[in-house]
C-alpha cells in the first residue's frame, strides 16, 4: 500500500474512533455469559455471540476500544470456517451482523489447542531464559528467538476464565478429555495449523503459532468453535519481513555479541520483526512503560495507536481473505446490531422485566404483554441491597429499551437508580416508580406505546389496536 492511501485509510479510521463498540447487552437474547472480548448469550440451542472492540494484552483489558476489531476478527474466522471444514467440521451458523456469529451450542473442553512453528513469543522468551521443556516436549539447545522449528509443536494449555492459562502435556489433556478425544484434539489443531500456513504462504504471509477451541456436540462429534487463523488467535507475519530480518539476526548472534536476540534487538530495534498479531499493542504498552508483573491496570493508548492498530487489523483482513475492508455506515454499532438481530428475526427489539410480581399477576401481565408481541421476564430481585443495586446497574446497560414493571415495593430503592421507565402496577404505587398503572390490561398498552419506536411488529400491533378502539367508539356513537 502506498504511503499517500495508507494516509488516507488512517484518516478515514480516525472518523470512526468513537463509532466503537464496548460491550453489547441484549437481555432479550437470554442468559448471558462475559468474556474478554465477547458478550455470549445461550439462546435455546445455538448460542449467539457478540464480539465487541475491546483488546486484552497480557491478560489485562485496555481501556482503549479500537475500531472494527471485533468485526474483523468474526469476518477472519468465518473466511477460515469456509477453507477448513474439510479438516473439521465448525459450530457456525450464520454471521447475523459483522459483529454477531450465531454457532450451534457445543461443550467446550476448556483446553487451549496451541500449536507452534517457530520459537517465538513466551517460549521465546522461555527459552532465553534457560527452559527447554515446553508441556513435556524437550527442545534442543542452540535456538535462537524467531527460528523455525524442525516440525511444528503442539503445546496445550488450560483455559482459565481469568489470570494466566497454564501450561499442559499430552497426558494432562488425556486425563481432562480421555486418549481418544484428546489425540483427535491434537490431529486436528496439527491440521488447521498445516493448513493455515499453507494458504498464508499464498497471500505472503507466515503463520507462526496459533491457537484453537474445541468442543463436542451431543453426538461427541468434535468442532472448532472459537476463530480460527486470526490475529487475535495467532502471530503472523510476511514472508519478505521475515526473510529479510532473520538472516541478519541469525548472523548477528553467531558474531556473540549479544547474550541472546532480546538483547540484540534493544541494540538494533531495527531487526524487530513486524508481526500482524497482538504483538503491536503489547510493544505499545511496554514502551510506555507498563509492567504486566506489577501494575493493576494497562494505560490507555493515543489516538495514534489507536489507529495503527486499527489499521493493521484491516489490513491482516484483507492480506488473509483477499477481499477488501469496507468500511461500515456511521451508525454506532449497537444500534446496527439490533437493527439486524430484529431483521433476522432474533428479537423484537425491546423488552419487559416483571418484578416482585406473583405467579398469577405475572401470568396476567406477561399475557397482555404477548397481545403486542412484547417479550417480558419475570424477575425475583435480591433482598439484599447491594445485590439488588448490581442487577439494576446491569439492566442500566441494555442495548435494547427496556420496561421496569415493578409488582412490589421490595425493589423499590434499588430501581430508584433505573435509567429505564419503572412502572408501578399495584394498587398503592411505588416511590421509585415513573407512572402508576393499577390493572395489568393497561399494561400491555403502554408498553406498546413506549416500544412503538423500536420494534415494528409492536408498533404494528399497536395501530390496529387503535383503530379497533376508534372503531368500537364510531359504533358506540
Amino acid at each position: 500500500m502506498a504511503a499517500n492511501d495508507e494516509a488516507a485509510v488512517k484518516a478515514k479510521i480516525r472518523e470512526y474512533l468513537d463509532l466503537t463498540l464496548p460491550e453489547c447487552f441484549v437481555p432479550e437474547l437470554g442468559e448471558q455469559k462475559q468474556g474478554k472480548v465477547r458478550s455470549i448469550y445461550f439462546s435455546g440451542p445455538n448460542v449467539v455471540m457478540v464480539t465487541n472492540d475491546r483488546v486484552s494484552a497480557f491478560d489485562y483489558i485496555l481501556p482503549n476500544l479500537i475500531p472494527f476489531k471485533g468485526q474483523v476478527l468474526n469476518m477472519i474466522s468465518e473466511w477460515a470456517f469456509s477453507q477448513t471444514k474439510d479438516i473439521i467440521p465448525n459450530a457456525l451458523i450464520e454471521n447475523v451482523d459483522a459483529s454477531v456469529v450465531v454457532q450451534k451450542k457445543m461443550k467446550n473442553l476448556n483446553v487451549e489447542l496451541i500449536v507452534r512453528g517457530y520459537l517465538w513469543g513466551s517460549m521465546a522468551a522461555a527459552y532465553e531464559k534457560g527452559d527447554r521443556v515446553f508441556c513435556g516436549l524437550k527442545l534442543p539447545e542452540g535456538l535462537i528467538r524467531f527460528q523455525k522449528l524442525d516440525a511444528p509443536i503442539f503445546t496445550p494449555t488450560t483455559k482459565a476464565e481469568v489470570g494466566h492459562d497454564e501450561n499442559m502435556t499430552m497426558e494432562d489433556m488425556e486425563k481432562l478429555l480421555g486418549k481418544e478425544l484428546a489425540k483427535k484434539a491434537m490431529d486436528a489443531a496439527m491440521k488447521l495449523f498445516q493448513r493455515g500456513s499453507e494458504l498464508m504462504k499464498k497471500r505472503g504471509l507466515i503463520l507462526l503459532d496459533t491457537k484453537y477451541e474445541f468442543g463436542v456436540d451431543e453426538k461427541g462429534v468434535i468442532h472448532v468453535i472459537d476463530e480460527v487463523n486470526t490475529p487475535d488467535s495467532s502471530r503472523m507475519c510476511t514472508i519478505e519481513e521475515y526473510e529479510s530480518k532473520y538472516p541478519k539476526i541469525a548472523a548477528e548472534m553467531k558474531n556473540g555479541e549479544h547474550k541472546n536476540v532480546t538483547e540484540l534487538m534493544k541494540a538494533k530495534p531495527e531487526l524487530k520483526m513486524k508481526e500482524f498479531s497482538k504483538q503491536y499493542v503489547r510493544d505499545a504498552l511496554l514502551d510506555l512503560g507498563f509492567d504486566p508483573t506489577k501494575d493493576k491496570s494497562a494505560p490507555k493508548l493515543s489516538d495514534e495507536q489507536v489507529v495503527e492498530c486499527a489499521f493493521r487489523y484491516m489490513k491482516i483482513y484483507e492480506t488473509v481473505t483477499g477481499n477488501k475492508f469496507e468500511f461500515p455506515s456511521k451508525m454506532a454499532p449497537e444500534k446496527r446490531i439490533i437493527a439486524n438481530l430484529q431483521k433476522a428475526g432474533m428479537i423484537q427489539g425491546c423488552m419487559a422485566i416483571i418484578v416482585g410480581a406473583d405467579k398469577s399477576q405475572a401470568e396476567s401481565i406477561k399475557k397482555e404483554l404477548s397481545s403486542f408481541k412484547i417479550p417480558s421476564q419475570t424477575v425475583t430481585f435480591p433482598t439484599d441491597a447491594d445485590a439488588a443495586g448490581k442487577l439494576v446497574a446491569e439492566y442500566n446497560k441494555s442495548t435494547e429499551p427496556l420496561l421496569i414493571i415493578q409488582c412490589s415495593e421490595a425493589a423499590s430503592a434499588a430501581l430508584s437508580s433505573s435509567l429505564f421507565p419503572v412502572l408501578s402496577c399495584t394498587s398503592n404505587g411505588m416511590k421509585s416508580a415513573s407512572s402508576l398503572i393499577c390493572t395489568p390490561e393497561n399494561v400491555g398498552r403502554l408498553a406498546a406505546q413506549i416500544f412503538a419506536h423500536s420494534s415494528k411488529d409492536v408498533r404494528k400491533l399497536l395501530e390496529a389496536n387503535i383503530e379497533e378502539q376508534q372503531r368500537k367508539k364510531a359504533r358506540t356513537a
